[in-house]
């Protein structure tokens, strides 16, 4: 493995981010700021949820933050549009792929990333700050391994990094909030207590990004990391939401064996019909996410262990439910929006 750079952290740093328009980038981007980061942007011309946001948008969005507009997947327009020729301490990437299919995942999660290490490391740049997924620790599916991939390109590349894999987000938990305010079952898959986590809310993760930037002792590691609290199970999400309604406790089970056949089916059909092969590629994403816990995987004693799973931040997923409800807060959900 070739050596990383040595420790060079000044307090105050240029940071080039990518994927600011997402709501974690958002998160993370303010707290730069607040940090007194001078902060660029780069960015699609036309960016967030469905394209809607023109550069002027973000610059009212973000106010602080240098805003530049072009192609991650293309280096010309990196070198020329992103880097421009200008000094950074360090590259954050909050940049993913938005399906998930095997297409966007391997052009997003690896390939964008890769071209964007290499013009980084051409550039002079001494740092990579990376949100990447705790699920990658059990990879199955085409965009966790695409993730894994540019990780281990990352870590062998020499530069400084910063590898960040956050559990579960709040915008993942609340997609059932209005199908109970209905009076509709809350979905369980198989008796709700598959799988557990540790929410994290996107401001929580958000500061640890930031942190990350600075912080020597978050330089060169791998960082698991969830909120503050217990790990919580689906069946607790139900209970409490429930209760915050004041509604009687009603669910409907959704046997694993049923996401089975359905992903059987659009696999076979897949051969045929390429759009099938990417709903496939959908129902085995929510298959994972329904039967494996965003919580650190023990390999030694074969096991999720909530204990191993580090907590930062004071954010809890009943504080977001308390704020949804209320009518405090309304959440964009984008391209979590499953239920």
């Amino acid at each position: 493995m070739a050596t990383n750079a040595p420790l060079n952290t000044p307090a105050r740093q240029r940071v080039l981010v990518l994927g600011a328009t997402g709501t974690i980038g958002q998160a993370a981007v303010k707290s730069l700021l607040r940090e007194g980061h001078e902060v660029v942007c780069f960015i699609r011309a036309k960016a967030g949820v469905n394209g809607k946001l023109t550069l002027q948008d973000w610059q009212t969005r973000l106010p602080g933050a240098i805003f530049r507009t072009g192609d991650v997947t293309d280096s010309k327009s990196l070198v020329q549009d992103g880097f421009a020729g200008e000094h950074f301490d360090t590259v954050m990437s909050c940049l993913a792929s938005r399906t998930g299919n095997p297409k966007d995942a391997w052009a997003i999660d690896h390939a964008a990333h890769i071209l964007t290490l290499q013009v980084a490391k051409d550039a002079g740049v001494q740092h990579f700050v990376l949100l990447s997924a705790i699920c990658v620790q059990k990879p199955l599916l085409a965009f966790q391994h695409a993730k894994l991939a540019f990780e281990d390109a990352l870590v062998m590349s020499g530069m400084r990094y910063a590898i960040v894999r956050p559990t579960a987000f709040f915008k993942s938990l609340c997609g059932q909030i209005d199908r109970v305010r209905k009076g509709k079952p809350f979905l369980l898959f198989g008796d709700g207590q598959l799988t557990a986590c540790k929410p994290i809310s996107d401001q929580d993760l958000g500061n640890y990004l930031a942190q990350c930037v600075t912080d020597p002792a978050l330089h060169n590691r791998i960082l698991p990391i969830g909120g503050p609290g217990p790990a919580i199970t689906p069946l607790q999400q139900g209970e409490y939401l429930f209760s915050l309604l004041g509604k009687t406790p009603k669910y409907s089970h959704v046997p694993v064996k049923m996401m089975d056949a359905i992903i059987g089916t659009l696999s076979l059909l897949g051969h045929l019909i390429p759009t099938l092969a990417n709903k496939a590629e959908l129902a085995r994403i929510g298959r994972y996410y329904a039967t494996e816990s965003m919580l650190v995987w023990d390999e030694t004693q074969g096991r999720y262990d909530a204990d191993a799973t580090p907590s930062t931040g004071q954010d809890t997923l009943w504080d977001c439910y308390q704020a949804l409800v209320s009518g405090k807060a309304s959440l964009e959900r984008g391209d979590h929006a499953v239920f």
